[in-house]
Formats: C-alpha cells, structure tokens, sequence
C-alpha cells in the first residue's frame, strides 16, 4: 500500500493525515486521527451532468460503527447497525453545511461524501475529524470544489477560560461549547448550545476560533498544492445571453410586483403562471426546446437580484417590514383541555403548536450508540407535514431537516430544564408546524417554551429563538451587506445567511449558521449577535405577558410522581425474590415504581391517592426495626423452636421459645396458634435484618389451642401446682 503522511495542529493537539490507495476506486479519499479516534472519508463524482435539476445533487453521510468503541448493539436477533442514529444525522448535517457552499453554484453533477468512524476514544469526537477530512477528501480529488474548509470545537467555562477542541470529559463542565467552519479567514457554519452564555463570549469564541481555522486551512492548501489532482471540467448549465435579455425584457416588473405581494399562497400561482407565458413568449421568438429548459433557472436568478438589490439599495423588504422588525405576534395556551401542556405561537405565517407530555423515569428514551450511551429524559421533536407549505407531501418517518430542526431546539430549551432531583418526569414536547414562512425552528423554540411553562414543568425563565439573515454583494472590492431581522419567505429562499439565535433574558443557549456564500468574517456575525439579542428580548416580553412563571400545579390528567430514598441494600427487598413484591405493588395500586441503583425510589401514577399508598407500602416494607420497639404481628407458622412472626409487609420475625412466656413452654402449639394477632418487641436485629421477638414484658394477649384461656389464668394455675406440691412434702 502506497501512503503519505502528513500533520496538522489543532489546538495543542496533531492530527494525522494519510493519503494511499486504500480506497483505490474513489476519487478522493483520506484517513485522518486524533489521538485514538480514526475517520475514513471517501468521495465519489457522478459521470453525467443532470442538466434536468435546479440543485446541487449533494449527499453527505455519516457512518457510526459498532466496533469502533468495541461494542455488539443492535436487536437481539439482527446485532449489525441499521439505519442512521440522530448524532449520526445530526453529524452528516454539520459537514454537508460547511462544505455544500465551496461547490460551484450551478454544479449539477452528483457527489457523495461518506465519513466512516473506524475507531472512537473516550477523548476525541469524531465530527470535527469529519469536516476536515471531507475538505482534504475533496480538495485533493478531481472533483471541482473551492476549499479548504476547516472546523474547531471551541468550549468555554469561567474556570477553565476557551478551550480549544475539548474532550467529552471537558465538556461536560462548559458553560458553552461550539464547532465552527470556514474556508480562508472566514466562517460559513456555527453549531452550538450554551447555558445562558452572555454574546461577549461568544463573540471572543468567533475571534479564537477562526485564528485555528486560518492555520488549519494553510496546511490543508500545502497538502492539496503537493498531491491533489487536476479539477475535471463540469458542464454548467449556461443561459445565452439573447435569451436572458428576451426574458428580461418580458419580465421587467412583472417578477418584482408578484415578489412584493403579501400572499404566500398566491405568490406561488402568481409565479407558475408567469413562468408558464415567459414560455409562451420566448417560444414564439423561436428559441429551442433546450434553451426553455433554462427558464427556472433564469427567474432563480432573476428574482435573487431583484431581492438583493432592493434590500441592499433601498432597505426594502417583500413584505414592507422595516429590517430590524418581526412579524406581527400572536400567542395562546391551553389550547386542548386533555394536554398536558399546550401553546400556539404564531409569527406572520409561520404557526407553530407545541405539546408537552409528561412520563414516569420509565418513559426515558434509552441510548445506545457509538459515542453516547444511557438514558434521555428531555426530549423535543419537530414535525413538518406538507400542508404547512401548502404542499402534498407522503407522511413517513422524520426526515434528515425535521430531526435538525428538532434538535436545535431541544438544545436550545435543555439549559433551562430542571435536574431530575427537582421534577423528576420524562418531558417530552412535539412541535407540530401548522403553517410555514420561514424560522419555523425558533418559533419551535418560543412555542415549547410557552408549553411547559402552561404544563407546571418549573423551567428557569422562558427561552424564544429569532432567525437573522444576510443580503450581500462585492462592488469593486467593497462588501456592501444588509442584516435582516425575522427572515421569511424570500428572503431566507434567495438570502446569504440564515442564522438562528435562541436564549433567555439572561444569554444565549443555543446558535447555529449556514451560508450560501463562501463565507462571513467574525465582525458582521457579531452585528448579526447583537441584533438578534434585541429581537429576543423583544419576543421574549410578548412571551411573558401571557405567562411569565410556571404554573404551580400540573395538569389533572398528568401522571403524578412522589420521590423517596431507600437504603441500598433495602432495595433486595423492595423487589422480593423474582420481583414478587414490587410487582404485587404496581399491580394492586395500579403505579409503576423505578429504583435506582443508589436507593432513589420513583412512584408514578394516575391519581395522587394510589401514588401515596403505594409510598406507604414501600415505606413500610423497607422500615428499620429497631431494639425495644413494639410491634403487631401474626402467627405465620408454629416451629419447634419457636414461631415465625408476620409483621406485615413482606417482613418477618422470629419469636424463639424460649421468649413466648417467664417459664419454660415444652411445646409452642401449647401457648400460640396460627393466625394468632400478637404485640410484641423487637429484642434485637442483626447484621443481616434478621430480627427476633419477645413476648416477655409485654401485655399478654388471649390464646387457644383448643379452648379459650388467658395467658396469666395458665401462668397462674402452673403456679398453684407446684405450691401445692412444695406444701406437702413440708408437712
């Protein structure tokens, strides 16, 4: 095998590149690793241009594989991974967006980027591995691509200051950890979640994290001027330029009137049917089939300018806002008596439902996977049906968007959720999208926001999100950019920048970025910060006017918890042997009951009354006894040497013979029955729980064996015998 290796730093750490033939048949391929962590990225082009398309035909995948943290997962009859985890997902979508906008914008020939994890540490997450590998991967193949593109991970904690690309061990003690990429000394992707980080940080985080990116990407252009391969040459697809001005000419003003109509829904038709007489028209100027193929190309084109250029020279939006105004606001809870939790937000026609449910720890959604393993007790998912565009859609399972969306907002909602200690349900909260134009995940955001609070769940303060965007153009050297505030329609279809920003008054807890240009530098990205905080606070005072605390008490048809602590090694017989107690429990009380391995018991059920009589149960069942305490019990079996107590409760004691009465007792089914109902003490329990019983000094209680007597007539009459008998032999 033919290699080649090379270095590059990251932080304070090496990162090693390997170029060989080891995927011989690919047209770019590169094994990098850090530490004990090892990726293989591969990429493979097309053969044929798909003139027929309007998009860049991009697939990137990533594959999370078993045997790289040494585990055997999977059903227990199929143990082989199948279809992609969400961080799996999530990770394909983190590399798909820092490198899609390094393409050519009309390529139109089909690409593929595959990052296979072959190995994973406890120490370094393979995503950051994965971006850079898929720039090295491109950027020394044939395939034509306008890299390098670098990524860092950088954290940040008031102790531990920035630390650049963190360990998972690091990073459970951040306040705030993001990955950011971009090519040159720019940044064209953000991904990240903050626990009420002020923008001050973060701003500093863009600054560290782009002098990282300009290093790493210095190298990456060494390695591929030094063993990449000559670019091929792509079919564009190309409008003539008698044919472009027929069309413009036809279309001047047409196009601007039906862009600035307030309608979504009839902007659509509006567009159809003008694009359907552009045809018209140029068909009977004569041009050919061919060329009339271009026509959605050439509107694409023309309306993206007519957007630009009116924002950026006039200030002036599709739909007349000014560009730091929103969307008129409307807002409402308790939308659906039988919910748990509900609320509607609605920003212009973006509308959002979202509905909390409330579980037991039992309900907690169970990880296994490559990287991450245990349990998860918050979750957020985000629906998206093809009604809400106005669109016909096949209703399957959450697509690669849907579980974006969904994330970002569980990320951005997750620093405001309370420990287990405090609430401890499972929370699950569904974003249904009703109707979409534009930032539908951070109107995901404000509506979860508002539903748990209507649900009681006791979240710290409210969380809102706002979209930001970006219209820009060179002239002359000169970069003339507008920020958008509340990006809809339009402007996020034909924008630069689509910039999503969700916190509390107090900072940010979560941020995310994609561009269609290469790129922004870190000034204009904190502009875009600034403005967004602003926006937030403003849709954050709406949030509060409807409700600004948590409810205090839970919905009547939420499950109720009580939470107890047992002693550990209590917990044996709490459950009983083959589980008979515990589950005798959850069957008559109708409850589910979780114990946790440090004696933290968790009682769930539908009515309050049934949780508190099961606690009563387990209280009992797991009380300590203690010496010289009295007690009740039954005669549960007669023995010779004693009697076996039942105190109740799945719990017993020994009553020896020797302790029934003052004075010897041949026989125990002389004095006790079975079924018999007696006080007695508790004379000493040892190591082992095993607790013994006295009847001794204790009020005797009335027995039988075949007639009734009392214990002292008995006492008594023994006495008077031997009296009787001393007497005589006196005499």
């Amino acid at each position: 095998m033919q290699t080649k290796n090379y270095q590059l730093t990251i932080g304070d750490k090496k990162i090693q590149a390997e170029f060989s033939n080891l995927t011989e048949q690919t047209n770019g391929s590169v094994l990098l690793k850090l530490g004990e962590t090892s990726v293989l990225v591969t990429t493979v082009m097309g053969q044929t241009d798909r003139l027929d398309i309007d998009f860049f035909p991009l697939l990137v995948d990533y594959e999370e594989k078993y045997y790289a943290a040494g585990k055997i997962y999977g059903s227990r009859f199929v143990r082989r991974e199948s279809r992609p985890s969400e961080t799996a997902i999530l990770t394909a979508r983190l590399i798909d967006r820092a490198i899609r906008p390094l393409f050519p914008e009309k390529m139109r020939r089909d690409v593929q980027v595959i990052v296979t994890c072959l190995s994973i540490d406890e120490e370094n997450d393979p995503d950051i591995l994965g971006i850079i590998g898929a720039s090295l991967a491109l950027g020394t193949s044939d395939i034509p691509f306008a890299g390098p593109v670098s990524a860092v991970r950088v954290g940040w904690s008031p102790e531990a200051g920035f630390v650049i690309n963190p360990t998972y061990q690091q990073r459970e003690n951040l306040l705030m950890e993001m990955v950011v990429a971009g090519p040159e000394n720019k940044i064209n992707m953000l991904e990240g979640g903050a626990k009420e980080v002020s923008e001050e940080i973060i701003k500093q985080a863009f600054v560290i994290a782009q002098k990282e990116i300009a290093q790493l990407n210095e190298k990456q252009k060494q390695i591929c001027k030094e063993i990449g391969k000559e670019k091929q040459k792509i079919v564009f697809q190309e409008i003539k330029e008698e044919f472009k001005k027929n069309a413009q000419e036809f279309l001047k003003g047409k196009l601007e009137e039906i862009i600035y109509s307030t309608e979504k829904t009839k902007r659509k038709e509006k567009l159809d049917a003008l694009q359907e007489d552009l045809k018209d028209y140029l068909q009977d100027k004569g041009f050919s089939e061919e060329d009339l193929a271009l026509i959605p190309l050439l509107m694409k084109e023309e309306m993206n300018k007519i957007v630009h250029q009116n924002i950026i020279e006039k200030e002036q939006r599709p739909d007349g806002r000014k560009l730091d105004e929103i969307r008129p606001l409307e807002i409402k809870i308790d939308l659906f008596p039988r919910l748990h939790g509900s609320a509607l937000f609605m920003r212009g026609l973006t509308h959002v439902l979202s509905v909390v449910t409330l579980g037991s720890p039992q309900d907690a959604l169970l990880l296994q996977g490559m990287e991450v393993t245990g349990e998860k007790r918050f979750m957020h998912h985000y629906n998206f049906p093809g009604y809400s565009a106005g669109e016909i859609a096949p209703l399957r399972g959450p697509g690669r968007r849907e579980i974006g969306h969904g994330a970002l907002a569980e990320r951005a909602l997750s620093a405001v959720i309370p420990p287990p200690e405090q609430f401890p349900y499972t929370i699950r909260v569904v974003s249904e999208v009703l109707s979409s134009n534009g930032s539908t995940s951070m109107a995901s955001v404000c509506a979860s926001s508002l539903a748990l609070m209507a649900a009681g769940v006791p979240i710290k303060t409210q969380v809102a999100g706002i979209a930001m965007g970006l219209m820009s153009q060179e002239e002359k050297g000169e970069l003339k950019y507008k920020i958008l505030t509340d990006i809809q329609g339009p402007e996020d279809h034909f924008g630069d920048m689509d910039f999503k920003v969700a916190g509390t008054k107090n900072g940010v807890t979560a941020i995310q970025m994609d561009m269609k240009i290469a790129g922004i530098l870190p000034s204009i990205l904190d502009e875009a910060l600034d403005k967004a905080r602003t926006a937030r606070l403003f849709i954050l005072e709406k949030m509060n006017k409807v409700i600004n605390q948590p409810r205090p008490h839970l919905s009547p048809y939420a499950p109720r918890i009580e939470v107890i602590s047992i002693k550990p090694e209590k917990i044996g017989e709490l459950i009983g042997p083959g589980g008979k107690v515990i589950q005798k429990i959850t069957q008559d009380l109708g409850v589910q009951i979780d114990i946790k391995e440090d004696g933290t018991v968790f009682v769930t059920g539908e009515k309050e009354e049934q949780v508190k009589a099961a606690v009563r149960e387990i209280k009992a069942i797991t009380k300590d006894f203690v010496s010289g305490e009295i007690v009740r019990g039954k005669v549960s079996q007669i023995r010779e040497f004693g009697a076996v107590i039942d105190l109740g409760h799945y719990r017993e004691g020994l009553l020896h013979i020797s302790e029934i009465a003052p004075y010897r007792i041949n026989k125990v089914s002389d004095v006790l029955h079975i079924g018999e109902d007696l006080k007695l003490k508790v004379k000493r329990v040892d190591d082992n729980g095993r607790i013994s019983l006295t009847l001794k000094d204790v009020s005797p209680v009335r027995h039988s064996n075949s007639s009734p007597a009392p214990l002292e007539k008995k006492f008594s009459s023994r006495h008077s015998y031997h009296s009787r008998r001393k007497n005589r032999r006196e005499k």
